[in-house]
């Protein structure tokens, strides 16, 4: 079976209706955050941000499948030395929406920049929002499973036999479990904190994330030939993550010359099946 990838050059806010409903699997996006990247999105102020964005949020609602999932990686800004509170606003008027707001990771930049502020030290974290259209969405939690190496041989020796074999904790959390659970195991289920290096000196895109990032939310939330959207595609980071592991791939940009470049790279590279293109003109919507 073949996968597709599919492009459109143009507006997320009126790519996103080219768009079938209830057909997407996954979307994963890095939307431009407020004040960011002028010279290319044109910035969207803090306080414009949340009214920016809904439209958008309301499209990504009607496409993704009542078992698909919506995550959004975004961080607020600082403004005049304290923190905008944009991004808790969004989270509110997203349920509004219907969406469900099930889970929050963190993405720990291993080697973020270094600097100095007189109120306050440099960022090393991420949002990643996980949003959903319903309780019962699709997760395959053991593909994202980490080795345990020798942490429970040296965690077990420190227990006791009563302790190895207690009963199950009544409020269902940690260790409180049957120990004896552990013993043998050589994966875990890993926690939400991620601990990923950015890309450093990317001459494609300004903010291009790891391949790593979309990579292991495309593992945890669908299977092969499941469908992958990015609706501010850029570099084509998700794009090319979701085809590596034979995932179908839907994405939007706004710029040309990043458009170009991933429709380019899907054209030439071997690795890469390219089934579709799809463009619209953005100037009647302007």
């Amino acid at each position: 079976m073949q996968v597709d990838v599919e492009l459109y050059l143009g507006d997320a806010r009126y790519g996103l209706n080219k768009i079938a409903g209830d057909t997407i699997d996954l979307i994963v996006t890095s939307p431009p955050y407020a004040d960011q990247r002028k010279n290319t999105y044109g910035g969207i102020a803090p306080d414009k941000y949340v009214e920016w964005f809904l439209p958008i949020s309301q499209e990504l609602l009607r496409v993704l499948k009542p078992t698909g999932t919506f995550i959004l990686n975004i961080k607020e800004r600082v403004v005049k030395g304290e923190r905008s509170t944009y991004v808790m606003e969004l989270i509110l008027e997203m349920r509004k929406q219907g969406w469900l707001w099930t889970e929050e990771f963190i993405w720990h930049k291993k080697n973020c920049y270094p600097g100095k502020w007189p109120n306050r030290f440099r960022d090393a974290w991420e949002r990643l929002l996980q949003f959903n259209k319903t309780k019962q969405f699709t997760m395959y939690q053991e593909a994202v499973m980490v080795p345990m190496g020798d942490w429970s041989k040296t965690r077990l020796k420190t227990l006791s036999d009563t302790d190895k074999i207690r009963d199950t904790s009544k409020v269902g959390s940690g260790f409180g479990k049957n120990i004896s659970n552990w013993i043998g195991r050589d994966m875990a289920y890993p926690t939400n904190v991620l601990h990923l290096a950015t890309e450093c000196g990317n001459k494609n895109h300004s903010a291009a994330f790891p391949e790593e990032l979309p990579t292991w939310f495309i593992k945890l939330f669908t299977k092969e030939y499941d469908t992958v959207m990015d609706p501010f595609m850029g570099s084509g980071t998700t794009l090319y993550a979701a085809n590596k592991l034979k995932r179908n791939a839907v994405g939007i940009e706004i710029i040309p010359d990043y458009y170009n470049a991933v429709k380019e790279a899907f054209k030439t590279t071997d690795l890469y099946l390219f089934e579709k293109e799809s463009e619209y003109d953005t100037a009647i919507n302007q």
